[in-house]
């Protein structure tokens, strides 16, 4: 073929593949193709919800765009379309548009019915607001409501409720109740009253629609400076009675639950579509991590609005779609109601961040995770990592016994002592008659530093380690079901930090928890693994994740810092071990208990031996840390008490008898 004729050939393919791809709504055939093309690029353009470059008839393609946006605004969302067989009759095609949408958690579909009509060379598209969804009408929109599911309970102990539904007011303006140009002002007037930012409340107000309640505040109950009347007394306010799931007061157990309120603006952009604005969802603690199984799945109307045509018209609605909500999960705990508030009530006084935990030792059962006041939110009982100070002595001993040490074994405890220049002392007080050559027993009734940093030779950084995970300690907690510190103590260490090992300072951290598991196991002879959440397996599926590890970062010092006075803080990944291969034995923790009682007996917790019932064992801690001289110091104590161990805790507290002690005293007293 000669070199023109090659051209000519190449021309005629381009011009033919030209014709088969100009748009789809022009006729290229005497009919079916071109209206097949026609009626998929339309159900591509309503996908894209954009029919401005299509050729319409019975409204203006500017306006049928602007309509088809407005109709389809309040649903936030774009449908899947598609389109069904074409059928003609001359110069007219009709087709279904199938239409998907994906509104919250549920799916809605439905079919309209679309007709072409040919003009000239062209398709065009006869518009009516029932092509967008049946039984549309000019003028209407559509929107979606939210119907709540209702939200899982929380359970303590015996299934008892700790978080359920209990009567809650709405406070807030209700846009029907007032004239537009009296909104602004009322939003600032309601916003002065409860105490919001004047200038967020008012744009939450000025951007909802005429209709709408712009929620201020919840109230459990009125109070003396929020009072109904003041409420009603601004235009447009307004308290709507209603239901939340709360805890039995606004403080129990904050810190470990969490709460619930609407979602933010982060929680929605981070929810991936799982949250809309105006959902309620749990923030911190248990309702945090527990949120998709505690929430359910929300049902959805779809509603056609009409156009307010007069002032003061109030619009009826038709319901388009609706959806059944599906009710929350009920999350079952161990938290026994009464010692949770004891345990806050013996706090409600101390000033830094402090703590009360309590476990049973014979099941794992966390019955009390308290976290004072002080604590500014922060789950100090569970996050918290400290240094244990000489409560560590317990993991001392252990270790020792498994050197052939027993409670009546002699140790050196002089009133000082050097490790490669640093000087260690006993605590201010310390009684001279059990300075020098004592029975273990003795020196750790009495809490003698120098006696275990003289033990170090004898006991290596990796045995403590492997004493402490023996007792419980910083191992897995595959039954905890909440995000806790369970302790660390480094597998190596050399000289000056060895010996501040030795009374449990360093590198060691505890979180209360992991102090309340030390005493729990000695309590129950073997290791205790802790226990919060009973149907923990439940979640499997959900975004609830374990993480044992998460925490505050420690500082040099050993305290825990979170990182603002919210239940949030940066979270540690500190290594934690599978449980021990040697586990703690009844011998051993029967030695313990013995030196345990000592404390009390014969050493510097005289005052428990007056707490009624089983007989207290006891282990108090004091640990250093800061820059400060004299430094300031972390006051602990962990005690038993028949099939109980608690562990309590004050950040800035002085000595562990003098501080802790007797807020463990006042709490066991109280358990009765």
């Amino acid at each position: 073929m000669s070199q023109m004729g090659k051209l000519k050939k190449h021309r005629l393919v381009l011009g033919l593949v030209t014709l088969v791809m100009a748009g789809s709504l022009t006729a290229c055939d005497d009919g079916r193709a071109g209206a097949e093309g026609a009626a998929k690029q339309l159900a591509s353009s309503l996908s894209a919800l954009d029919v401005g470059s299509l050729t319409v008839e019975g409204k203006d393609a500017a306006a049928a765009n602007e309509q088809l946006k407005a109709v389809f605004e309040g649903l936030d969302a774009k449908p899947a379309v598609e389109s069904g067989d074409v059928k003609l009759d001359g110069d007219t095609a009709t087709f279904p548009l199938k239409y998907s949408w994906n509104i919250g958690s549920a799916k809605w579909e439905y079919s309209s019915e679309a007709t072409l009509k040919k003009a000239g060379d062209k398709w065009a598209v006869q518009w009516a607001p029932a092509l967008l969804a049946p039984e549309l009408s000019e003028g209407e929109t559509l929107s979606v409501k939210t119907v709540p599911a209702q939200r899982g309970q929380i359970l303590g102990a015996g299934d008892a409720p700790i978080v359920e539904d209990r009567p809650v007011f709405r406070v807030g303006i209700d846009k029907t109740k007032v004239p537009a140009e009296q909104a602004d002002a009322s939003a600032r007037a309601m916003a002065a009253l409860l105490g919001l930012d004047p200038e967020e409340y008012a744009k939450q107000v000025a951007a909802s629609g005429p209709q709408a309640f712009v929620e201020g505040l919840v109230l459990r109950a009125y109070t003396a400076e929020i009072t109904e009347a003041k409420i009603e007394a601004i235009p447009g306010g307004s308290s709507i009675l209603d239901s939340m799931a709360l805890a039995p007061t606004r403080t129990f157990a904050r810190a470990l639950l969490g709460s619930v309120g609407q979602a933010s603006a982060e929680q929605i952009e981070n929810s991936n579509g799982a949250l809309r604005a105006g959902d309620t969802t749990g923030t911190g603690g248990l309702q945090q991590k527990y949120d998709s199984l505690l929430r359910g799945k929300d049902g959805v109307e779809v509603l056609a609005t009409p156009e307010v045509k007069s002032e003061g018209e109030t619009p009826g609605t038709k319901v388009f779609f609706s959806s059944l909500p599906s009710p929350g999960t009920t999350l079952k705990t161990t938290l026994d109601l009464k010692l949770q508030q004891l345990a806050e009530e013996t706090l409600a006084g101390v000033g830094p961040a402090s703590a009360i935990v309590a476990l049973k030792p014979s099941t794992g059962a966390v019955l009390a995770a308290a976290s004072g006041p002080g604590s500014n939110g922060y789950n100090t009982a569970m996050l918290g990592q400290y240094a244990p100070g000489s409560t560590f002595k317990i993991v001392d001993s252990l270790a020792m016994f498994r050197n052939g040490a027993t409670p009546d074994s002699k140790v050196e405890c002089p009133s000082t002592l050097t490790v490669d220049g640093r000087t260690f002392k006993n605590a201010e007080g310390y009684p001279e008659s059990s300075l020098g050559s004592v029975a273990l027993r003795d020196a750790f009734a009495h809490s003698c530093n120098t006696a275990f940093i003289n033990a170090r030779d004898a006991v290596s950084q990796d045995q403590l380690e492997s004493a402490a995970q023996a007792l419980g300690v910083a191992v897995e907690a595959p039954k905890l079901g909440a995000d806790a510190f369970l302790g660390s103590v480094p597998g190596a260490a050399e000289g000056t930090e060895h010996a501040a090992s030795m009374i449990g300072q360093g590198k060691v951290l505890f979180s209360p928890l992991s102090a309340a598991v030390m005493a729990a196991s000695v309590a129950n002879g073997a290791p205790v693994s802790p226990q919060l959440v009973l149907n923990a397996d439940a979640a499997q599926g959900s975004e609830a994740t374990q993480n044992p590890s998460a925490g505050a970062t420690p500082t040099e010092s050993g305290a825990a810092s979170p990182s603002s006075a919210s239940a949030s803080a940066s979270v540690s990944a500190v290594p934690v071990s599978p449980a021990s291969t040697k586990p703690i034995t009844k011998e051993e923790a029967a030695a313990l208990s013995d030196m345990m009682r000592a404390v009390v007996t014969s050493g510097h917790a005289g005052f428990l031996a007056e707490v009624p019932g089983t007989p207290v064992g006891a282990k108090t801690g004091t640990a250093e840390f800061g820059n400060d001289n004299p430094p300031k110091t972390h006051a602990w104590i962990v005690a038993t008490h028949g099939d109980l161990a608690v562990a309590v805790f004050v950040e800035e507290g002085g000595l562990g008898a003098t501080t802790s002690g007797p807020l463990l005293k006042s709490f066991l007293t109280a358990a009765g």
